[in-house]
């Protein structure tokens, strides 16, 4: 038996070709796995090839053009320039669209913030807006995030312009609507460190049950997933959350994936990030119905970490040259090693994409002795991808994986779900979330 971690550096000594995460995901039974984006970056030719490639993203979710402040600048005049770029670029990719978002504290425009309402006027805005929008992009979009983040930190409702003027109703008239507005499209409620035992996570249950019981149509949950470092919830932790969803009937994605670190990146930190994404991968991969994951932009260089946590960064699975990090082979493993029951044609599509070549240090590697492995992978490590990177997952793995070759594929797979981090997931208090508000203008 050859020790798990080989699962995340193998991936290094195969060709690039084998290693297209939707390829992968939709083989592993999921619907989709995809990135947000945002027009400042579609002028950037490079980024915008690998955004376009459908067999490494299968969803695209516009991180800020859709925002009420963006499409409803004034009272009733709308524009949708901006998200029309990127549903047209998915579009012409094939690829499914993420809408985000309608209702939502953050990112309106001062005329709705600053306003003074009644319960009847301010339903009255809201209502046209959500039509409005949904009537645009109606028969564009998969899924729509309805009601963003209705909560605080302390797991109260936001006191915002909406709650102010039609307490917690508000969210039922906003679902209510937007199930007039489009009848086929998933309607989701979308929110932060509701993955994490405690008051937050019961008031988000509180809020979905009811719409629920009250017979509003609500297809799914999003659980955003901005993360830290070595300190997110364990894979059980995120099973339990996304399932308490789906026994209600509903579907559930992972919605916003980055897991930031404090800056400068070390090997240490860059293996622990790889381990961090396979966990979140896994779980939702271990959930029957979690269809998909989304990961809030791919390019260090887009990400609004820096942004917005002074020194922390590196969060995404590129780095700020488009070159793939560890953790986006922390990604291939999970999807390589899903145990779901897929389609013929699934298993059609992640064959093809394996069949592709297989390079003959894999071949090496694959016959060589158990003891001789660590010695194979540091020298067929990339330049760059120091020998500590091999010795922190190494030492953080901590199931077994068997690699057997066959003429002329070399295949391998893991014989356990996943590979756990050893990190365990703050208090609700501490939880280190803050949030889709971190997103404003710069968002990715």
């Amino acid at each position: 038996m050859i020790p798990s971690y080989f699962t995340l550096v193998l991936p290094f000594l195969l060709p690039s070709a084998l290693a297209q995460l939707n390829d992968l995901a939709v083989a592993a039974g999921l619907k989709y796995f995809g990135t947000a984006t945002d027009n400042p970056e579609l002028t950037d030719t490079a980024y915008v090839e690998v955004l376009s490639n459908k067999t490494e993203w299968g969803q695209i979710t516009p991180g800020n053009s859709q925002k009420w402040d963006t499409t409803e600048p004034s009272n009733g005049t709308f524009s949708f320039t901006k998200g029309d770029v990127i549903t047209s670029l998915a579009a012409n990719n094939s690829q499914l669209v993420r809408c985000h978002n309608l209702v939502w504290y953050s990112q309106l425009p001062s005329w709705v913030s600053g306003g003074t309402w009644t319960n009847e006027t301010l339903q009255a805005v809201m209502k046209t807006h959500i039509t409005t929008e949904m009537t645009h992009y109606k028969g564009q979009c998969y899924a729509w995030d309805v009601v963003n983040e209705a909560l605080d930190d302390s797991a109260a409702f936001r006191t915002d312009v909406f709650y102010n003027a039609m307490g917690e109703d508000y969210i039922r008239i906003a679902f209510e609507t937007a199930a007039l507005a489009d009848p086929d499209v998933k309607l989701y409620y979308n929110d932060y460190n509701i993955e994490y035992s405690g008051a937050k996570a019961t008031a988000a249950l509180g809020i979905v049950t009811k719409l629920v019981n009250a017979g509003v149509k609500i297809g799914g949950v999003g659980v955003q997933g901005h993360y830290i470092v070595g300190s997110m919830p364990s894979q059980s932790d995120l099973v339990k959350t996304l399932e308490t969803y789906t026994a209600l009937g509903l579907e559930v994605a992972i919605t916003e994936l980055d897991i930031r670190m404090t800056l400068p990146s070390t090997d240490a930190l860059l293996a622990q990030q790889s381990i961090d994404y396979q966990t979140a991968v896994s779980a939702c991969l271990n959930v029957a119905d979690c269809i998909g994951i989304t990961v809030w932009d791919f390019d260090d260089k887009y990400s609004w970490i820096p942004d917005t946590f002074s020194g922390q960064g590196a969060a995404c699975l590129f780095d700020e040259n488009l070159n793939r990090k560890p953790a986006y082979y922390g990604v291939v493993s999970a999807l390589k090693s899903s145990n779901r029951t897929v389609s013929t044609s699934a298993a059609a599509s992640v064959a093809t994409v394996s069949a592709t070549l297989v390079s003959s240090t894999a071949q090496a590697v694959a016959t060589s002795s158990a003891a001789g492995i660590a010695t194979s992978l540091t020298t067929s490590a990339p330049t760059g991808f120091s020998t500590s990177y091999i010795a922190a997952s190494s030492s953080s793995a901590s199931s077994a994986t068997s690699f057997a070759v066959s003429s002329p594929v070399a295949v391998a797979s893991s014989s356990s779900a996943s590979v756990e981090t050893s990190a365990q997931a703050p208090t609700a208090s501490a939880a280190p979330d803050a949030g889709d508000d971190e997103d404003d203008d710069t968002c990715e």
